[in-house]
């Protein structure tokens, strides 16, 4: 497979290596940028890849709280000017009322928004702006309290990234204060999972592979090899399960523990982050081709 310089710069920004690293691990593994990734990983050449998408669509997350439900919803545009337009945010905020008697996607789009269906609407908005729009994905949790937050919000309640954590308890006041710090330190730190047990098994498998292979480099002993992974294994999880990571607030506490403090029977039981664009790829075209190409008429 030929490598172009578009696949270096990508697997570069993605990794931090240098770009003959980068060039190498992408010829040694036949283009394939998952596989070059965990080739430089190998080598200690790259940071382990976090969890993450590429943000390249416009538009708003909104979040919605009732009785022990909550939602978060996310509507994309072309362009962050219409994001910012009004019109947009008011539509954009009675879609995340309407995902609250929604228990999906699918029933989203058909549920009634003055009217019409939210399907129509929207489809009546792209006629009015001028620009496409969709409403592409919600997370709906439930628990006794589900605690919300948004960051950098554009307006209450929506801006680009929204998340929400549920909690169970005896304690409403205790729960909506821990719950809303949890909810921001997810916002910063995009924990993978709620637990190791969560934790997606190919995810695991793929890392276990990749620190093998590193502790196998090390020429030790395999008694002392497979301490090694089992200790990485750990810290691994301690970076990306959120029960598990320290605390933005206090980072002397886990999450857990710092959940424990806030009353002995609080617990989280899930977690959504929604980030506008996350896992949308936008098509790129070279500045030169462009202006050759418009030269052209093309």
């Amino acid at each position: 497979m030929a490598i172009t310089a578009a696949m270096v710069k990508e697997l570069r920004d993605t990794t931090g290596a240098g770009m003959m690293d980068a060039k190498k691990a992408l010829v040694e593994n036949d283009g394939n940028m998952e596989a070059a990734v965990d080739w430089l990983r190998t080598k200690g050449l790259a940071k382990a890849a976090k969890k993450s998408g590429r943000t390249a669509a416009e538009g708003l997350v909104a979040v919605a709280a009732g009785e022990g439900v909550g939602v978060a919803v996310e509507v994309n545009a072309e362009t962050d000017f219409v994001a910012r337009n009004a019109e947009f945010q008011e539509m954009v905020s009675k879609i995340a009322q309407a995902a609250l008697g929604a228990s999906d996607l699918e029933g989203l789009l058909a549920a009634d928004l003055g009217g019409k269906t939210v399907q129509a609407a929207v489809t009546d908005k792209i006629a009015t702006i001028g620009e496409n729009m969709s409403v592409r994905r919600m997370a709906r949790l439930e628990g006794d309290v589900v605690a919300s937050y948004v960051h950098n919000a554009a307006a209450p309640s929506m801006g680009k990234i929204g998340v929400l954590v549920a909690l169970t308890g005896s304690d409403k006041a205790a729960m909506e204060a821990i719950g809303k710090q949890v909810a921001m330190h997810v916002a910063a730190t995009n924990p993978a999972s709620l637990s190791e047990a969560d934790l997606d098994p190919a995810l695991v498998e793929r890392e276990k592979a990749v620190l093998t292979e590193q502790a196998r480099e090390s020429g030790k002993p395999d008694a002392v090899i497979e301490k090694m992974i089992v200790g990485r294994l750990n810290k691994y999880f301690q970076e990306v399960c959120l029960l598990k990571q320290a605390f933005v607030i206090n980072p002397d506490l886990s999450v857990e523990k710092a959940v424990a403090e806030a009353g002995a029977d609080i617990k989280v039981v899930g977690f959504a982050r929604v980030e506008v664009g996350e896992g949308i790829e936008k098509e790129e075209e070279d500045f030169a081709a462009e202006v050759a190409k418009a030269a052209s008429g093309a």
